[in-house]
């Protein structure tokens, strides 16, 4: 394992008292961009006090990434405004996720972050009282497809995305936090039962501490898609130095893991949140989680691919194709393998009958 490939970014989140060149500073603000982890960086260096150390036209570059980033948080609190009022008669907790929930319930990870959509959790029995209400505010589907519909609705762990038709917002209902067709089964209601509500937001809430450590671990390590890979692993990282001054809550996190057949993904997330950024796991939950590790070959490869994919750019073809192969683990670990062909099969297809 060589974490000192990811260069100036990775030195950087584990050791932000490092002395730079201009070089290295240019380097830097490049490779943070990539992975949007900019304003991340820019927060850490205002923690400890380093801002007034950064040369001038790199603090440039931290300070519009603050301002962006300012933009953004303000955006996302008022659409969670709106979805508090458009689903307030729907009367059941909704339960915010990544993002929107790091940031209304003012957690490390927010700082610094950008955002893209909001995602919201609700029991699947009300998805058509949620999604009517939602249409009901303005929001229509992304995907009008009757291939894509049938798609999300029958197999996957959401609805389609929704695009509010006015303030163009993207949301994504989920009903559980990986699909249904796929090779793990977290139980969804106990996920929602847990939630801890958010103060002065009445019927917003947030997983608890285990289980959104446990989403966010499920969401990277499951996901066929790493373009922000580095970007959710030091979200990761900043959930397990926040919750893990806890005492408690290593071995709740861990035994939370096995309960909710996520053992694997923690796994994951505390083998390379420990290597790239230096998390301090502490040696009891890292020995809990060995017994969900894969057998040797499976974690030599695993160990390749990850190294290569969580690189912030794509200009080296070891990362394309390390980026491509999880794309294929993604998808096989989302659906059985009939489901999985006939699924391409159609995608591909699809892409044919498209005109040039």
């Amino acid at each position: 394992m060589k974490p000192g490939q990811y260069g100036v970014l990775g030195a950087a989140f584990r050791h932000a008292d490092s002395v730079l060149s201009l070089s290295q500073w240019e380097e830097l603000i490049s490779r943070a961009r990539e992975a949007d982890l900019l304003g991340t960086l820019g927060s850490r260096f205002d923690e400890r006090d380093r801002m007034r150390d950064v040369p001038a036209a790199p603090r440039a570059h931290f300070t519009a990434a603050r301002i962006t980033c300012a933009g953004q948080q303000a955006s996302v609190e008022r659409e969670v405004r709106e979805l508090q009022r458009a689903l307030h008669a729907v009367g059941v907790p909704i339960v915010l996720l990544k993002g929107a929930a790091y940031l209304l319930a003012k957690l490390p990870p927010s700082r610094g972050r950008l955002f893209s959509d909001v995602d919201i959790l609700v029991p699947k029995a009300t998805l058509p009282a949620v999604e009517a209400a939602l249409m009901l505010a303005g929001f229509a589907t992304t995907h009008p497809h009757p291939y894509d519909q049938r798609y999300y609705r029958r197999w996957m762990h959401e609805l389609p995305p929704m695009q509010h038709q006015k303030r163009m917002t993207v949301l994504d209902v989920h009903h559980t936090i990986v699909p249904e067709t796929g090779r793990v089964h977290p139980d969804a209601g106990a996920l929602i039962r847990a939630a801890v509500p958010l103060e002065g937001w009445d019927g917003m809430c947030v997983l608890a501490p285990t289980d959104m450590v446990l989403h966010s671990a499920t969401h990277l390590f499951h996901n066929e898609e790493l373009t922000h890979g580095l970007r959710d692993l030091v979200d990761i990282d900043a959930l397990l130095r926040h919750f893990g001054r806890n005492g408690g809550f290593w071995p709740a996190l861990t035994a939370r893991a096995s309960e909710m057949d996520l053992g694997r993904p923690l796994y994951y997330a505390l083998r390379w949140t420990a290597r790239l950024l230096d998390t301090p796991v502490p040696a009891e939950a890292a020995n809990a989680v060995e017994r969900h590790a894969p057998g040797a070959p499976v974690r030599a490869l695993m160990d390749l691919l990850l190294l290569h994919a969580m690189r912030p750019t794509v200009a080296r073809r070891s990362t394309r194709w390390a980026r491509h192969a999880l794309y294929v683990r993604g998808h096989w670990l989302k659906m059985p393998m009939p489901l999985l062909a006939w699924h391409l099969t159609v995608k591909s297809l699809r892409r044919e009958e498209q005109p040039a």
